[in-house]
């Protein structure tokens, strides 16, 4: 007895480290992709932006982004993103409500919720060509009312296509966390719907909201391939100007040109991604 007291209380500290370390193992194979295909990429983009045709180190390529040609390309990103997440969000937004007051274990919400967890990837070349099947006998009309072609709300409607399951994914949860006796005590002392939505539920669901909806902008910000399916002719956004930067004689006359411009996308979508960190951490104090 007296050998078996003094041994298992050294021997818990050892099997919990062991543990402790298997667990981290498990996460090796995950470190790994994330240095490898996004830490090592963006050091080489941040090291390409910061050098000369010599190789040394300067600070001219960054002049650029002043450029008026480069602001019009940032100005576009910030307008289509802008516009598709906003409405993608308020429009995923009530869809999210209507999906989360049915059954919680009912059909309906499992086929909205796989049926959006599909329709969030289905973007690219594949999201263009749908469209371009789906409205292809009244583009004529389209294009004769300036819509098809129009920027940014002609290719803002497709991109809302993905916008809005995404916001259903993201946002449901934040409703599911509302709890059915806030509205009982908001009736229980005279409140309407409208004191209900005014002063309970829409302060609580207003960070997880806003931090979905900077979601949406930095999920349509890096979107490239449906844009470039539906115009590849003219420059609209930051993606096809790294594109064409990457590919056109005239582009490859400034070598890092499009370091650059990835440069100040990994600026914004930074930006971006921390004010979403941010209000999902506040999002998060009333969800648990």
């Amino acid at each position: 007895m007296t050998a078996l007291a003094t041994t298992s209380p050294g021997a818990r500290p050892a099997r919990a480290g062991h543990r402790a370390a298997l667990a981290w193992s498990g996460t090796l194979p995950f470190l790994a992709y994330v240095a490898l295909f996004l830490l090592l990429p963006t050091g080489i983009v941040v090291w390409n932006a910061f050098r000369n045709p010599a190789g040394a180190f300067t600070l001219s390529g960054l002049t650029s982004l002043w450029s008026p040609a480069v602001r019009t390309y940032f100005t576009g990103s910030f307008e289509l993103s802008a516009i598709s997440s906003v409405v993608g969000a308020v429009l995923g937004a009530v869809l999210a409500y209507a999906v989360a007051s049915g059954n919680p274990d009912g059909v309906i919400r499992r086929l909205y919720l796989a049926g959006s967890g599909v329709l969030a990837q289905f973007g690219g070349v594949t999201l263009a060509f749908a469209f371009f099947v789906t409205i292809g006998p009244t583009t004529g009309f389209l294009m004769h009312a300036g819509w098809y072609y129009n920027f940014p709300w002609g290719i803002a409607v497709i991109y809302i296509y993905f916008q809005i399951p995404l916001m259903v994914l993201v946002f449901l949860p934040a409703i599911d966390g509302l709890k059915v006796q806030w509205r009982e005590a908001s009736e229980n002392l005279g409140g309407s719907t409208w004191h209900y939505w005014r002063h309970v539920a829409g302060p609580l669901l207003a960070p997880a909201f806003l931090g979905a909806t900077l979601l949406l902008f930095a999920n349509s910000l890096s979107a490239y391939a449906t844009i470039v399916a539906w115009e590849n002719q003219v420059s609209y956004v930051v993606p096809q100007q790294i594109s064409i930067s990457m590919i056109s004689e005239v582009g490859l006359v400034n070598f890092n040109e499009a370091d650059v411009l990835a440069l100040g996308m990994v600026v914004m979508v930074a930006l971006v991604m921390t004010g979403y960190a941010l209000l999902t951490r506040r999002a998060a104090r009333w969800l648990r």
